[in-house]
């Protein structure tokens, strides 16, 4: 068999990351960052309040001392007059510090009279100033480049100055189930067949690793019926379920062995039957049919492809302790469908392991425990891997 690794390196292999396009900041949400955010002015751009209360000198504001109001300075009123000696001037939350200004007394510490204001606690130094470029300064770098961009990082790329941003242009992913056995969700199957949960799980995992699913007609176990559906796609990557093992009616190998791609299997449970090669010139992945064997291999196999078109890095790996039993596969890497307990330990999603049909283990899974092919049997308190169905690749 081949090793898990191995597989993921040529999946890898065929795949370049792909050209960037400029968005408005509120498209690029879920986007992947394609240069880097840099500050464009230093941030914050002026020393402002933390605080509603009052600009003083600190040499002024002693405890008790009563101060003339010199001015109100509101936050988007621009630049204040230099504070004179022996006063204060009532401010804002974020508006600017007047200079001469040296600390900010907040309004529960002072006590406000009808054109004066008595400082009840004396205020140490620079306290409540958000002081100029404390957050960035000018040209530094705000988020690097291959960042997925949530809420926080579409912020922090906002206050660096930026109305548009350069994101990677999202892969088109070509995602085809086969198998005459399939029918349309919602529809009643006859004898022998099952609803079709392939094409929305692919199409479902393209979306959530930064794609665009191009969803094909089911192509059934008909000699040259995967061929024809493929045909002319416009895509930069193809995912195939079913028809890639070694049975009478395995359409995706039959009609894809001798056009470039090498079928394998693979070292992994589930998942073992693969493919992967170009379609003419367009890079295919072939996965096993079973729901769970979909999900894995796509975790494991396709993710990193998604990540190469995307230019996203490889994520860190992750680890927690087991909190059941179970058997693994002897001579493969596991890919189990998972569930963490409140304490974080690791339980299977179903008492029946990793099952390649068991989908509805999916909908209790929050994510993979990864377990080597060198084990044979998981023990409560055992460190397994964790395998997020992520981009970000964050359990």
């Amino acid at each position: 068999m081949r090793p898990v690794d191995e597989h993921v390196g040529e999946a890898v292999s065929l795949v370049e990351r792909l050209t960037s396009e400029s968005v408005p900041l509120e498209d690029a949400y879920r986007r992947v960052l394609a240069e880097p955010a840099v500050a464009r002015d230093d941030g914050p751009p002026f020393d402002n309040s933390a605080m509603d209360g009052y600009a003083v000198r600190r040499a002024d504001a002693t405890a008790g001392a009563t101060l003339p109001l010199a001015a109100d300075i509101a936050a988007g009123s621009g630049l204040p007059d230099a504070l004179a000696h022996g006063h204060a001037a009532r401010i804002m939350t974020g508006a600017p510090v007047p200079s001469g200004a040296d600390a900010v007394v907040p309004v529960e510490k002072a006590t406000l009279g009808s054109d004066s204001v008595t400082i009840d606690v004396a205020p140490s130094e620079g306290a409540h100033i958000r002081r100029r470029g404390e957050d960035t300064r000018a040209g530094d770098e705000v988020v690097a480049p291959g960042t997925v961009l949530g809420p926080w990082q579409l912020a922090a790329v906002a206050s660096a100055g930026y109305g548009t941003v350069s994101v990677t242009r999202r892969p088109r992913v070509a995602v085809l189930a086969t198998g005459d056995e399939l029918v349309d969700p919602g529809s009643t199957p006859g004898a022998g067949q099952i609803s079709d949960s392939n094409s929305t799980l692919l199409a479902a995992l393209v979306r959530d690793y930064g794609g665009v699913p191009v969803v094909l007609p089911r192509a059934g176990d008909a000699p040259g019926a995967v061929s024809a559906t493929l045909a002319g796609i416009d895509a930069d990557l193809i995912v195939t379920a079913g028809g890639a093992s070694v049975g009478a009616y395995d359409p995706v190998k039959a009609d894809l062995i001798d056009r470039g791609v090498t079928f394998h299997a693979v070292a992994m449970q589930p998942g073992k039957p693969q493919g992967l090669g170009l379609v003419d010139g367009t890079p295919i992945a072939c996965l096993p049919g079973n729901p769970v064997s979909v999900a894995a291999t796509f975790a494991v196999v396709v993710a990193p492809m998604m990540r190469r078109l995307l230019g996203v890095a490889t994520p860190r790996g992750y680890t927690a302790r087991a909190g059941s039993t179970w058997r693994t596969p002897s001579g493969r890497a596991q890919y189990l469908p998972a569930v963490v307990d409140a304490g974080g330990a690791v339980h299977p999603a179903t008492p029946r392991g990793s099952q390649s049909h068991l989908v509805a283990s999916l909908a209790r899974g929050r994510l993979l425990a990864v377990v080597p092919a060198s084990v044979d049997e998981v023990h409560p308190g055992d460190t397994v891997g964790l395998m997020s169905m992520s981009l970000e690749g964050t359990p």
